[in-house]
């Protein structure tokens, strides 16, 4: 009996071992791919289509990894990079094309083989990260393929550096006056429309733009949204 037990945590250490590497071998080459093909927020699409080896190998890296939302910084920068490159899949595989939503169901039903799931990305998105923990700054890194979107960052979102790079991205998105835009009424993406109950968990959605903003707005400033725009993010 008890050999069958040792035998039984060895495989589980072995198994758990394995995971660990295949999620930080995928995080590294990850950030060589979009430290090579990412610049200021723009994607370089047409190099990326002209020799997709290096997006097929992480595509590939994705569907082997397991990794559990109890261990929970593990679990979200692995789905949020996820995310990013599964966009990025998305935009090569439909390639030349002017925004994702040219492509019917490009975020609600093309699903994709990733960490043993069968997955879309709104479902990364709502049932693998804003379902499972409450952090409304996941919007600040997920990037949908559009200008409208906070901007992609050249390296990947790692464990070890997860809520600094978390803190970062919002902080600019909310500094950026393209983004955040001031005036009588202050104008915000439709981000914060289309997600308002995330903003709005601990007052208003002025609060939490104030909670990161270098030059605060009045508490009763009002807010307005403008158009999102849906043009691909291409270099």
């Amino acid at each position: 009996m008890k050999n069958k037990l040792y035998s039984l945590l060895f495989i589980l250490l072995i198994s758990s071992i394995g995971n660990a590497q295949d999620l930080t071998s995928f995080h590294n080459k990850l950030d060589i791919f979009l430290g090579k093909y990412v610049k200021s927020g723009k994607v370089d699409y047409n190099t990326i289509k002209d020799d997709r080896s290096e997006l097929d190998q992480l595509v590939s890296l994705s569907q082997e990894i397991r990794v559990e939302s109890s261990h929970a910084i593990d679990f979200q920068a692995f789905w949020i990079n996820a995310y990013n490159l599964h966009v990025i899949k998305g935009l090569v595989d439909n390639y030349p094309i002017s925004s994702p939503l040219d492509k019917p169901g490009f975020f609600d039903k093309t699903k994709y083989a990733i960490a043993g799931e069968n997955i879309t990305l709104n479902d990364i998105e709502n049932k693998m990260l804003r379902a499972k923990f409450n952090d409304a700054r996941f919007h600040f890194v997920l990037v949908c393929g559009a200008v409208g979107c906070p901007p992609l960052i050249s390296q990947a979102y790692l464990p070890s550096t997860l809520n600094a790079q978390l803190e970062q991205q919002t902080k600019l998105a909310i500094n950026n006056d393209k983004f955040i835009r001031p005036g009588k009424k202050v104008a915000v993406s439709q981000i914060f429309e289309w997600y308002k109950a995330d903003f709005e968990k601990d007052g208003k959605t002025i609060d939490f733009i104030n909670k990161y903003r270098k030059e605060p707005f009045t508490p009763k400033t009002k807010i307005k949204y403008y158009t999102y725009n849906w043009k691909i993010n291409k270099k």
